[in-house]
């Protein structure tokens, strides 16, 4: 029987489903812990030393200085002058994330991965015929930690946002349950900026607006917030109410696959970049081959010295089948961008556009070249 209850607007909640959101434990770091024993209990930064490198992930030793990942090597160094720095492993880290994904097979089939990291799971009907979900996301964290080594945090709800918001209240090692009774009034107090999908950006705009918390989203308007978010306004509208009717999804269309570099000097000269562009397209390409994820529209992004960022697009009439394709297509939009008034710090190129190519790994998968 599905059962349902109102939270005073007259929206029924579905209180039927029981989602888990299963969220690694500074998943890339504890890795390198778990693997040198001279790491434990250190802080470590997942990434490049160099000037010009960033922090893939930070432990929680390091988080306690106030390092965190997509920080600038050099920042974070400063931050932490005992920082331990380790190049990324990432085959190691999807080795790894197969085996948590085992796991998560063991209680479902209803699987959203988000990336190597983090996942959705549907256990309303589960394979264990176990009743809590809050028991079953204490014995899949536990199962994680015989079998890898690592620990998750779990956040256990009636829907995917405040199952995600939920993952984060107890890190790490722990778990938080947002019951259904409970889900409206929770979001009423968040911060804005806490809200899982609401970026600085959009935040900030809402803070302009006077929207500071769940309960001031709460007050405005459905027409208001489609006047000034858009598409965006009807969701925004109701996750203020704690209502989210996302299923979880175990077959997600991969809407692209990334790849990028930061360079530990600024570019100036058109040849440099397109010799500095041919190991993103070489590792993004090596990816598209394997998964046979041939799309049409590339996509360059260009980062300048100051960080500016912009990017240039080209859909082609068929998908791109050869790496020379990409590459010309590539050095195509490249080459207007020279001479640049000032250095270019990083470039990517993304490949999309699939025809109809369902993929259950990942949203999008990105590549990050250490230096």
């Amino acid at each position: 029987m599905q059962l349902e209850h109102t939270d005073g607007t007259g929206a029924g909640i579905e209180t039927t489903r029981k989602i888990i959101h299963i969220d690694m434990d500074a998943f890339f770091a504890s890795v390198e812990q778990r693997d040198n024993p001279e790491l434990r209990g250190k802080p470590v930064a997942v990434g490049g030393a160099a000037k010009r490198g960033v922090v893939a992930a930070a432990s929680y030793e390091a988080r306690q200085f106030g390092v965190r990942s997509a920080m600038p090597s050099v920042t974070a160094a400063r931050k932490c002058p005992e920082l331990i720095f380790v190049k990324p492993r990432f085959e190691v880290y999807k080795a790894v994330s197969s085996q948590i994904h085992e796991i998560f097979a063991q209680y479902t089939a209803l699987i959203e991965p988000l990336s190597l990291d983090e996942a959705y799971l549907d256990v309303t009907e589960n394979l264990k015929g176990m009743t809590l979900a809050n028991e079953i996301a204490r014995d899949i964290r536990a199962r994680i930690l015989a079998v890898t080594g690592l620990t998750a945090s779990a956040g256990i709800s009636y829907n995917k946002f405040l199952a995600k918001m939920a993952s984060g209240r107890n890190k790490p090692n722990g778990q938080f349950v947002i019951t259904p009774a409970a889900g409206a009034a929770y979001v009423e107090t968040l911060p804005i900026g806490k809200f899982h999908g609401i970026g600085p950006a959009t935040a900030a705009r809402m803070n302009a607006l006077g929207i500071k918390t769940g309960a001031d989203l709460k007050k405005k308007p459905l027409p208001f917030l489609k006047e000034k978010f858009r598409s965006a306004g009807e969701y925004y509208f109701w996750i203020a109410r704690g209502v989210d009717h996302r299923c979880v999804k175990p077959d997600r269309i991969r809407k692209s696959v990334s790849g990028e570099n930061t360079f530990s000097d600024d570019v100036h000269d058109l040849m440099v970049a397109k010799k500095k562009l041919g190991p993103i397209i070489d590792k993004v390409w090596r990816h598209v081959e394997a998964k046979e994820l041939y799309g049409r529209t590339l996509t360059l992004k260009i980062k300048y010295s100051d960080f500016g960022t912009i990017t240039r697009s080209r859909t082609a009439p068929q998908v791109l089948k050869m790496r020379s394709e990409v590459e010309a297509v590539a050095h195509s939009l490249l080459e207007p961008i020279f001479p640049a008034d000032k250095g270019v710090r990083l470039l990517g190129i993304s490949i999309s556009g699939f025809p109809d190519h369902k993929d259950t790994t990942s949203n999008e998968e990105q590549f990050v070249l250490p230096l």
